[in-house]
C-alpha cells in the first residue's frame, strides 16, 4: 500500500522563499540611492577645498622632511668617509723652491724672496689636508745630504730619511740657527727666520737639501717627509761677490758671469774704461770684435757666449733714445743707451729694426759705431712713441721728429 507524504507544516516556510526575502530586504530603494548620491556630492562640494589644502600641506611637509633626512645622511656619509680610519697617503711638501744662491747667516727664503711654505697633502688626490688633527701638526725643518734620494722616486723609509739628516761639524754651532719648528694651520705652515751657520763644502756631495718631518704622531700613520732640491751653501763673505740675475746697468762689470772681481778679465776691462755692465753692453753691440780682443785668448768661445748672454738679460730701464745722422744726411740710425739698434731713418721715414733686412741691419750697426766716434753729432729724444703716428705704425716724417730732438753729450750717458 502506498503511503501519503506528509504535507509541510505552515510554520516552516521553504528555503527558496527565505532567500528571496533576504534579497528584498538588502536591495536599497531608488530613492535611497538618489539621496546618498546627493549627500556625497554635497559633502565633496564643501570638503574638497579643505581636504585639498590639508593634503598638499601634509605632502609638502613629508617631502621636505624626507629630503632633509636624505641630505643629512649624505653629509654624514661624506664626513664619515673624510674622518674614517681608512689609511691615506699623507706627506709634507715644500710649496716652492728656494731662493738661490744660499749664504751662511742669510735667511732661507722661498722663490722670488717670499717666505718658504710647507703643506700637508694627500698624495692620492694632491690636495692640501685642511682639516683633522694632522692639519695642525708640529713640523721640524732639518738639513739633509744633498745626494739623498737623488733619483727623486720619493720612496724612502723613515730610517733612510733619519740617516741622511746632517748634523753640525764637531766644535761648530747647530747647522741651522733660528726657530726650526713650525705649526701647521689648515694644513699649511710658514718657515720662520732660519739660516745656515756653515757652508756645504765639507759634505760628501758638497750640497744640502732641506727636509721637513712631522713631530706629532697622527693616529699611528706615518706622514711622509718633505725634501727640497739640492743646493750649495756658500760662506757669507761670498755674497759680496754674488752675480746679479738679471744684472743692472749700473752694476760693476765683475757682476757678470765669467768675470771675477779683480781677476784678469776685470783688470783688462778696467784698463779700457769698461767699468759697468752698461759699458760692456755698449761695446757688445757696437764693437763686439774689439771687446773680444780686450778680453784676450783666455776667454773661450763658450765663456764669451755666457758672459754676453748674461749681460743682455739686463733690463734697460733708460727709455731715452738717440739719433745719429752723419754729415747732416737725412738718413740716420736710432739706438738706445747701450748702442742697440732700434731703427733707421731712410728717405725721411722711420723704420723699426724688426723690419730691416740683414744688410740694412749691418749698415745700421756701422752707423752706431761711427756715432761713438762722433759724439757731438748725437741728438736725443724722450721715447720712441714720438716716432709713431699710431700704435701699429712703423713710419713718421723726419720733419715731425726734428722738433722733438735736443743736443746730447754722449759722455754724460
Amino acid at each position: 500500500m502506498s503511503q501519503k507524504k506528509p504535507s509541510p507544516s505552515p510554520e516552516q516556510p521553504s528555503s527558496s522563499s527565505s532567500s528571496d526575502d533576504t534579497r528584498r530586504r538588502k536591495r536599497p530603494s531608488f530613492r535611497n540611492v538618489v539621496l546618498e548620491v546627493m549627500n556625497f556630492r554635497k559633502f565633496n562640494k564643501y570638503m574638497e577645498p579643505i581636504l585639498e589644502t590639508l593634503v598638499r600641506k601634509v605632502v609638502k611637509e613629508e617631502v621636505e622632511s624626507a629630503m632633509e633626512k636624505h641630505i643629512a645622511s649624505m653629509n654624514w656619509d661624506y664626513k664619515y668617509k673624510e674622518d674614517s680610519s681608512v689609511p691615506r697617503r699623507l706627506q709634507l711638501q715644500f710649496l716652492s723652491g728656494l731662493s738661490l744662491p744660499v749664504f751662511t747667516g742669510t735667511r732661507i727664503e722661498g722663490g722670488d724672496c717670499n717666505t718658504l711654505k710647507v703643506a700637508l697633502i694627500d698624495a692620492c688626490t694632491g690636495k692640501t689636508v685642511s682639516c683633522g688633527i694632522e692639519s695642525s701638526a708640529t713640523v721640524e725643518i732639518v738639513v739633509l745630504e744633498g745626494d739623498f734620494d737623488s733619483n727623486d722616486d720619493n720612496n724612502w723609509t723613515l730610517e733612510e730619511f733619519t740617516n741622511n739628516i746632517v748634523k753640525e761639524r764637531q766644535g761648530k754651532k747647530n747647522l741651522l740657527t733660528g726657530n726650526a719648528c713650525l705649526n701647521l694651520s689648515g694644513g699649511i705652515g710658514l718657515v720662520g727666520d732660519i739660516s745656515f751657520t756653515d757652508n756645504s763644502s765639507w759634505t760628501r756631495s758638497r750640497k744640502f737639501r732641506l727636509g721637513a718631518q712631522v713631530l706629532d704622531k697622527c693616529d699611528g700613520d706615518r706622514v711622509r717627509e718633505a725634501k727640497s732640491e739640492s743646493f750649495v751653501v756658500r760662506d757669507h763673505r761670498g755674497e759680496l761677490y754674488k752675480k746679479h740675475h738679471p744684472p743692472y746697468l749700473s752694476d760693476e762689470v765683475w757682476r757678470l758671469e765669467k768675470i771675477g772681481k779683480d781677476g784678469a778679465f776685470h783688470k783688462r776691462l778696467n784698463k779700457e774704461k769698461i767699468k759697468t755692465v752698461k759699458d760692456f753692453l755698449a761695446f757688445s753691440y757696437v764693437d763686439p770684435a774689439r771687446l773680444r780682443n780686450i778680453l784676450g785668448s783666455g776667454m773661450s768661445t763658450k765663456m764669451w757666449e755666457a758672459v754676453v748672454e748674461h749681460a743682455r738679460r739686463c733690463m734697460v730701464d733708460d727709455k731715452k733714445l738717440y739719433l745719429y745722422c752723419p754729415s747732416r744726411n737725412r738718413d740716420g740710425v736710432v739706438f738706445n743707451v747701450v748702442g742697440q739698434v732700434l731703427g733707421v731713418l731712410s728717405d725721411c721715414k722711420y723704420i723699426v729694426a724688426d723690419n730691416l733686412s740683414d744688410f740694412e741691419r749691418d749698415e745700421a750697426h756701422k752707423l752706431v759705431t761711427s756715432a761713438f766716434q762722433h759724439q757731438e753729432s748725437i741728438i736725443s729724444y724722450d721715447d720712441e712713441a714720438s716716432l709713431r703716428t699710431g700704435d701699429k705704425s712703423d713710419y713718421m716724417d723726419f720733419e715731425q721728429l726734428q722738433g722733438k730732438l735736443c743736443a746730447v753729450d754722449w759722455l754724460s750717458l
